[in-house]
């Protein structure tokens, strides 16, 4: 399995999961041919074909291209009832609804989502096929215990790490964003994320660092909270980017 990271951040979001021949775009908030470019820049080859679209939560980051990815490809597209809700998405078709706790198969990938707390209905998502397995877990403002629970043995691990709490104090969003974002359904900092990454352990074998604030965070700060809390284990530390594609080899 191969997960190749197309963009992450406030500006869109979307990741390429291929499972054998089965090819998965999990969010939409990249254009169509920012999704081509980069994803043929870090594959090496043309992306002709995407099977379906996944959408993890409503949010404009994560869905505003979704209609026209779909078009482009006459891929379905899989979301929650909560986001069908969403009225910017009320112009899709072939939609096919999943249960937030309920385990679904897209061709050779089974995907396993879990509720998580955000300001708009949001799931992470474990991917596996055979015995390679990953999880994808962003927009959320706090690890729950059954959220680690659900992550248990999951050795490769897209985690969000948003934000450092002294720069988004010093930064220039206004208080009540600031107070969204550090909320209990906000995003997670460096620090929350640790902590996440300390509870799971000796689980991991890869980490990825995933929505960092362009505004509110340094790409050093997070990998070295990830780093100190992963002390003693084996688990290497990367970082996701906004622009610049990352795949990422998910072996059994």
């Amino acid at each position: 399995m191969r997960i190749t990271i197309l963009g992450s951040g406030s500006r869109g979001n979307a990741a390429l999961v291929e499972a054998g021949t089965t090819r998965v775009l999990v969010d939409a908030g990249l254009s169509v041919r920012q999704v081509r470019l980069r994803a043929e820049a870090a594959r090496g080859e043309r992306l002709d074909r995407v099977d379906a679209v996944v959408l993890t939560h409503g949010h404009g980051d994560h869905v505003g291209h979704a209609r026209t990815i779909a078009k482009a490809w006459g891929a379905p597209v899989y979301l929650t009832e909560a986001t069908r809700r969403n009225p910017h998405l009320s112009a899709l078709r072939g939609v096919r609804l999943f249960g937030s706790d309920t385990q679904f198969a897209i061709g050779e990938l089974s995907i396993d989502p879990h509720p998580i707390p955000h300001d708009a209905p949001q799931v992470a998502l474990v991917f596996e096929r055979e015995n390679a397995r990953a999880a994808l877990v962003t927009d959320l403002g706090e690890v729950q215990a059954s959220l680690l629970d659900h992550l248990r043995d999951v050795p490769t691990l897209l985690i969000e790490a948003n934000h450092d709490p002294a720069l988004l104090a010093a930064g220039p969003y206004p208080a009540p964003l600031q107070d969204r974002i550090l909320s209990g359904v906000g995003h997670l900092s460096n620090m929350q994320t640790a902590a996440a990454l300390g509870e799971l352990g000796s689980g991991l074998r890869e980490v990825v660092l995933m929505h960092i604030s362009e505004t509110n965070n340094q790409g050093a700060l997070a990998q070295a909270a990830a780093e100190e809390a992963l002390a003693g284990h084996e688990a290497t530390v990367r970082l996701a980017h906004q622009v610049e594609p990352l795949t990422v080899d998910v072996g059994a």
